[in-house]
């Protein structure tokens, strides 16, 4: 009997998703037994403070990747959007489930559209990302850094503490609490998260054994537009708490590629794209990483990092 240990997280949408993953393992390969082993990360640890003010890369990644390393698990799965754009030596992520909804959701009691939050509402996010584009469009937002889980936030805003709360649309569809969404915000209003809505399967280079046995889940798509992201991210020099934003999708034979740099009070966004062939995804997203550095985002990220 093959055994499968995979490190998780011990949130709920973590447990959700590598539970997913389990079942799916198990359902094509019915000799293995796979088993889930939880480990609390750093992120999970610090939950007073907000993510950019914890900074570093991997907040949400870096004990699991130690036990894969130690071979204390055999396969880790993230949220792809939490992974760094730079593994370790000596693990690989080779396998891309098919994605999720990549999109934003603005989740209120109240409102069901985010033209209809008031003047001065109160919205709710953890994320640089958002909250720089949020005030971008509506500058007269009061925007309210939340930590903790999903339901933690949402409790929030049902408590009145908040008027609205935004949530990754893929991560309330996996908790089965898709009849939140007031309504989901296109990538023209707020671009997604570098690999939001995909998962990491991440394991030890070279163990083939186990990229093997999760070759059936792999969806090109996926892995193409994931790719070109992080070469964008990569580029950038930009960890994951740090308002960057970058959403890829096939069309026709190619990639097209949007990303965005933005000032902390969204005073500024620098938004543009690029368009390359499936064969180098890489190669768009490090095109368009030079096109907004050109355009001035280093020195945007130069002031970020000077304040972090």
């Amino acid at each position: 009997m093959t055994i499968l240990r995979i490190g998780t997280r011990g949130s709920k949408l973590a447990l959700t998703q590598s539970g997913w993953v389990k079942e799916r393992i198990e359902s094509a390969h019915p000799e293995a037994r796979v088993e889930l082993i939880r480990i609390r990360t750093t992120g999970d640890k610090m939950v007073d403070s907000p993510l950019s003010k914890i900074g570093g890369k991997g907040l949400f990644v870096k004990e699991i990747e130690t036990a894969l390393l130690a071979e204390e698990v055999d396969l880790a799965v993230h949220s792809m959007k939490d992974v760094p754009a730079e593994l370790p030596p000596g693990l690989e992520a080779v396998i891309y489930p098919q994605r999720e909804d990549a999109r934003d959701a603005l989740v209120s009691k109240e409102f069901l559209s985010f033209q209809d939050l008031p003047k001065g509402a109160a919205v709710g996010t953890g994320s640089l990302r958002r909250s720089t584009q949020l005030l971008f469009m509506r500058p007269d937002l009061k925007i309210v850094p939340i930590r903790g889980n999903v339901d933690t936030r949402i409790q929030k805003m049902e408590s009145g503490e908040l008027d609205a709360v935004i949530l990754a649309v893929a991560g309330l569809n996996r908790l089965g609490l898709s009849e939140k969404i007031g309504c989901i915000l296109n990538t023209e209003e707020l671009l997604p998260a570098i690999g939001q809505g995909a998962l990491c399967l991440e394991t030890r280079r070279g163990n083939q054994a186990v990229s093997d046995l999760l070759r059936f889940i792999h969806h090109q798509e996926t892995e193409l537009t994931v790719r070109a992201e992080r070469a964008f991210l990569k580029t950038l020099g930009g960890g994951c708490q740090v308002p960057i934003a970058g959403h890829a999708r096939l069309s026709g034979e190619g990639i097209i590629l949007e990303g965005v740099v933005a000032e902390l009070d969204g005073s500024r966004v620098l938004r543009d794209h690029m368009a390359g062939t499936r064969e180098n995804p890489e190669g768009i997203g490090e095109a368009l990483a030079r096109k907004l550095l050109s355009a001035g985002a280093d020195k945007i990220l130069a002031r970020i990092y000077e304040q972090a």
